[in-house]
């Protein structure tokens, strides 16, 4: 018995050396596509893409923007990261060796994301906390960072508006990156109405209620001083850079420019599978739920937001 306990532990070690190896030649794969986009000169953000770590083509998105932005301070912090092993800035942080803070509210989560390799090779720091309004200066200020950020990365699939708003009273990323919520539709500005412990999932069965439109994050930012520059393909993920870091390659755009229906289909049934909704068909399912109108200062109901939308 000890002896297959052995052999099992030495198989889970080779794999785990092997993992390693595999991300070192990805890790070197982007590093000529990084190299490559310098000699490209495209119209959309979401066509300097590729991807890496990330979800979706991020990684490739920040380093064009990283590239052609002076930035001070080569920081990021990174909210709803989950083990970090699929993230917006991990590429960023072990090609280019920026230091990073990452939060996420899952102990496992954590725990994991500590046992990785990259984790002592690298400059990072990890807490465990469910980000609310009301704690996220404290956790923020626990990064040691200045406040003048390099990245600051927002996903945490509810409260994402209300907790933003409250970061920037204080805080200056140089390239913020929201996820927004694209069934929420390009007229109105809109979010979910805060609330502290919010659970997606709790809220309507599909896992689709949650976080604000992109509008309601432009509206944000630009009082704020930040520029929209894109979104990625998919429709998730918007970028914003302060205005005074702006330039000839890195320009500021119009939201409209960008406007796609989103290309993934993530909303469920009340078996917990996927089901593939339109996102009008998801829309008018939870139409009677609240939504917080951004410049009317007014809760709707989706029912009115669909109206206002012409849908």
């Amino acid at each position: 018995m000890l002896k297959k306990f052995k052999q099992l532990l030495s198989l889970l070690f080779q794999l785990r050396k092997l993992d390693q190896n595999i991300e070192e030649i990805k890790i070197n794969q982007g590093r000529i596509l990084s190299v490559m986009q310098c000699e490209l000169s495209l119209k959309k953000l979401w066509e300097y893409e590729f991807k890496i770590f990330s979800q979706w083509g991020e990684d490739g998105i920040i380093q064009f923007l990283t590239k052609n932005l002076v930035i001070k301070n080569h920081t990021f912090i990174e909210f709803g990261v989950g083990d970090f092993s699929e993230s917006n800035c991990r590429f960023l942080m072990m090609k280019d060796r920026w230091r990073g803070y990452v939060i996420d509210s899952s102990f496992l989560n954590i725990k994991r994301l500590c046992s990785f390799y990259f984790y002592w090779q690298n400059q990072i720091n990890s807490k465990l906390s469910f980000i609310t309004r009301e704690n996220v200066k404290e956790v923020l200020n626990e990064s040691g960072f200045d406040k003048k950020l390099g990245i600051l990365s927002v996903d945490i699939d509810g409260m994402d508006y209300h907790v933003l708003e409250e970061v920037l009273k204080e805080w200056l990323p140089s390239i913020l990156i929201v996820e927004y919520n694209e069934i929420f539709g390009w007229g109105v500005p809109v979010t979910v109405p805060y609330e502290p412990y919010f659970k997606r999932i709790l809220k309507h069965p599909s896992n689709k209620y949650y976080g604000a439109n992109l509008p309601a994050f432009t509206h944000l930012a630009n009082q704020h001083g930040y520029g929209f520059v894109g979104t990625n393909s998919v429709g998730s993920n918007a970028f914003f850079v302060r205005r005074e870091l702006l330039n000839e390659k890195v320009k500021e755009s119009d939201i409209f420019f960008y406007k796609h229906q989103s290309s993934f289909r993530e909303s469920l049934n009340t078996k917990g599978e996927l089901d593939f909704l339109s996102n009008n068909s998801l829309l008018r399912s939870m139409s009677n739920l609240p939504v917080f109108n951004i410049k009317s200062g007014l809760v709707v109901s989706i029912k009115d937001l669909l109206i206002d939308d012409g849908r």
